[in-house]
């Protein structure tokens, strides 16, 4: 819905001000879902992504995200239709319900707005917003229109039909992966000595990873390289390293990668990490590296 209202109507609303000797007032172009349209959707539910989204009509949307990783995380995103068209500031600020008349707004943040780019806040203010929508607010975001010189706009989201959405936005957050891509993109498993058999924490690594495919379809492809300590004849050794690579190759085509994406090399004692002098160090040398990329 968009209005067109001017800067005195929004200060009598106590929550903009202008200089008293201003000859012309800015008009408002005001877009928010009315509330027989606010609508919040959880557009991505996966344990690799979650994603809360509410659609400002004629405007965009607002989008709030968390991944898989090793911390809790969240980001927000201001998705417009007209993307600005240089560099500016927008203030966000959280107006109180009308049920709720003497409460002040709130200064959130000052969201920073890049040409031809969405606008985007970091965790700590987009958990504020959430936290707000919980409440019944309204996180509200101003800026001058970089297409108009006489209006200023004012994208509101509205909090009615948030708290169902919400809620299930917070139970797939919490069954994220502790992990992402990056976590697992580069990763070295180690042998015990003498033959294929993983050590129990390369097991608990290699069960991680699996676990990571079931639900990323995007694995463009991936490197397998073997390697052996120097114990042992060197073309024996070079023959394990290959076998070492090999099993693995196979577990990354049960997890429905197909053959052409793996790739497979055994370099034997050659390139080591470290000397052969220590039970330590021969270990570090009984390798597999592992490196996954997407496009």
């Amino acid at each position: 819905m968009v209005k067109s209202l001017t800067l005195s109507l929004l200060l009598a609303a106590g929550s903009l001000w202008i200089s008293p000797g201003a000859v012309a007032q800015p008009q408002l172009r005001q877009y928010s879902a009315a509330i027989e349209q606010s609508v919040w959707q959880l557009s991505k539910s996966t344990p690799l992504e979650c994603q809360l989204q509410h659609e400002i009509p004629q405007f965009g949307a607002a989008v709030f995200r968390s991944v898989a990783s090793k911390g809790l995380n969240l980001d927000f995103e201001l998705q417009m239709l007209r993307l600005p068209d240089h560099y500016a500031l927008a203030e966000v600020i959280s107006m109180p319900p009308s049920w709720r008349p003497g409460v002040p707004a709130k200064a959130v943040a000052n969201m920073q707005l890049l040409k031809q780019f969405n606008g985007e806040l970091p965790k700590k203010a987009a958990w504020t917003l959430l936290t707000e929508l919980e409440q019944g607010f309204s996180p509200t975001f101003y800026f001058s229109d970089w297409y108009s010189p006489y209006d200023k706009v004012v994208a509101s989201m509205n909090p009615v039909q948030f708290p169902a959405q919400y809620q299930q936005f917070m139970q797939c957050v919490s069954r994220l992966l502790p992990y992402g891509f990056d976590d697992i993109a580069f990763t070295v498993l180690s042998y015990e000595s003498g033959g294929d058999e993983l050590t129990r924490e390369s097991q608990r690594r290699l069960a991680q990873i699996a676990e990571y495919l079931k639900y990323d379809q995007d694995i463009d492809f991936v490197e397998i390289q073997g390697y052996t300590d120097s114990y042992g004849g060197r073309w024996i050794n070079e023959q394990l390293s290959v076998k070492r690579a090999e099993k693995v190759k196979s577990f990354f085509i049960a997890a429905g990668l197909s053959e052409d994406k793996v790739q497979v090399e055994g370099f034997g004692e050659r390139r080591h990490v470290a000397p052969n002098d220590t039970a330590l160090e021969r270990k570090l040398n009984r390798r597999v590296v592992l490196q996954l990329t997407k496009p």
